[in-house]
């Protein structure tokens, strides 16, 4: 395939489970599986069942499970009116779930209580760093809320303040940003990719990178289909893998669980934002005008806090009111009776525009996307081959140097064009090579595709 990476060769980690977790857990108790699983879905929240299966064929514990997670998305967003009991119910719970909802309810269910966000450089949807907040029950409107104040969570109506939490489940979020490194033969500042993306801080020493191992199933003899191994610039006393967190403070994340799932999502390498093909430069200007959440001001008290909220519900509440309302009929009487409300005269123009270029306007959709237009943009970069290339290098130096995870889940996020469909095939084959050189033989399912291929 044009622009995959060369093979690679490589072997399960020696890691084992065992040394992931604190003496004196459950985690001796949990099976083990005979190879990694992988499952590849299209749509992100879809990868949740196959989680839930491990945890109830006891090869993920049922709490403390660590999740990593590689994304241009946190997809830490709450079901708005989702009741919290829902997560009880798990077929009713799969129903309710998006693409940028689906995490948070196995939180408040108990199961993650660690999320690590690795993103790449052009993801800011939530500051870097470390948070450390509640998740529970909101006993005023029975469904999930959290006491996190980033903006993140502020421009969606989702805080509440900790007295109002019952069933509170603490959880520690990560944010920390990978950038793709350099090629050990293309260092110079001629390369394509400017230097604004080159590593800030080493991932952390490793005794060597030049180790082979073989198929898990062979105790440690070499596959009969090994490749060459990717070049990892840890490897070079000069070099430096990018991250803003070291690899030793992941690694210490990690041994502090039972058990981590490593969740990749295909556009952390190359994401579009779907909406701004959809609609035109003035439309889209017009969505970003409607739904604007203004960040607010800094050493607020909790009930300013909750004053912002409250305002900010209103205001999705009475643009979903307006868009379903226009879904039964757009003529100019309902479209001006909206559109004298105040900061909603941009409504009419709106309305024509997309009249003009569409026989019967989706304004369903239209919501959608204003949903996204809060206090940052959704991330847009499609990434050059280079580019992919690089970030494919960072994700293997950072893992290479981690334990092994308990199962992998990938989204491919192509239908929906988050991960851009020409480039998405590339990018699934260079990463399943990744996980291959890392783990030895996989054990992959492409629930998205009719066909699985024989193991990796």
């Amino acid at each position: 395939m044009p622009g995959a990476s060369p093979g690679f060769s490589g072997s399960p980690r020696p890691e084992s489970r065992e040394d992931m977790s604190d003496p004196g857990g459950d985690h001796t108790r949990l099976r083990r599986y005979p190879r990694l699983p992988v499952w590849v879905v299209e749509d992100h929240q879809e990868v949740l069942p196959f989680i839930y299966r491990a945890i109830g064929s006891k090869h993920l514990p049922a709490s403390n499970i660590r999740f990593l997670h590689f994304d241009s998305h946190p997809d830490l967003l709450i079901p708005v009116n989702m009741p919290a009991d829902t997560v009880f119910d798990k077929e009713a719970l799969f129903g309710e779930l998006s693409i940028e909802n689906w995490i948070m309810p196995a939180v408040y269910a108990g199961h993650f209580s660690h999320i690590i966000w690795l993103h790449p450089t052009w993801a800011q949807q939530i500051r870097e760093g470390k948070h450390h907040f509640l998740v529970g029950k909101d006993i005023s409107t029975t469904t999930i809320r959290v006491t996190s104040t980033d903006y993140y969570f502020l421009s969606d109506g989702l805080f509440v303040p900790e007295d109002q939490l019952e069933n509170r489940k603490p959880l520690q979020l990560d944010v920390i940003m990978v950038e793709p490194y350099k090629l050990c033969n293309n260092q110079d500042d001629s390369d394509s990719v400017s230097s604004a993306k080159k590593p800030k801080l080493a991932l952390g020493p490793r005794e060597s990178t030049t180790t082979t191992y073989g198929d898990p199933s062979s105790e440690g003899q070499r596959s009969d289909h090994a490749c060459q191994e990717p070049p990892c610039p840890c490897s070079s006393g000069d070099q430096q893998c990018p991250s803003t967190a070291s690899t030793g403070e992941i690694l210490e994340m990690l041994k502090n669980g039972d058990a981590f799932v490593l969740d990749i999502d295909l556009d952390f390498f190359s994401v579009k934002n779907p909406f701004k093909e959809m609609f035109t430069q003035d439309e889209y200007k017009i969505l970003q005008e409607l739904y604007q959440f203004k960040k607010p001001e800094s050493n607020l008290t909790e009930e300013d806090l909750v004053d912002i909220v409250d305002t900010r519900t209103h205001q999705l509440e009475d643009l979903e009111a307006i868009f379903a309302d226009l879904c039964d009929g757009d003529g100019e009487e309902t479209v001006q009776r909206w559109a004298s409300n105040p900061g909603m005269e941009s409504l009419v123009p709106l309305v024509q525009s997309l009249k003009k270029r569409m026989e019967v306007p989706d304004y369903e959709m239209v919501h959608q996307a204003g949903l996204t237009c809060d206090h940052s943009e959704l991330p847009h970069h499609v990434s050059t081959e280079e580019e992919i290339e690089y970030l494919i290098q960072s994700v293997y130096c950072l893992l290479k140097n981690l334990p092994k995870p308990t199962l992998v889940t990938i989204a491919r996020s192509s239908l929906d064009d988050y991960c851009p469909p020409e480039q998405v095939d590339t990018i699934q084959e260079k990463v399943l090579r990744v996980l291959h050189s890392l783990y030895g033989t996989l054990d992959t399912h492409l629930v998205y595709s009719e066909e699985s291929p024989p193991p990796c």
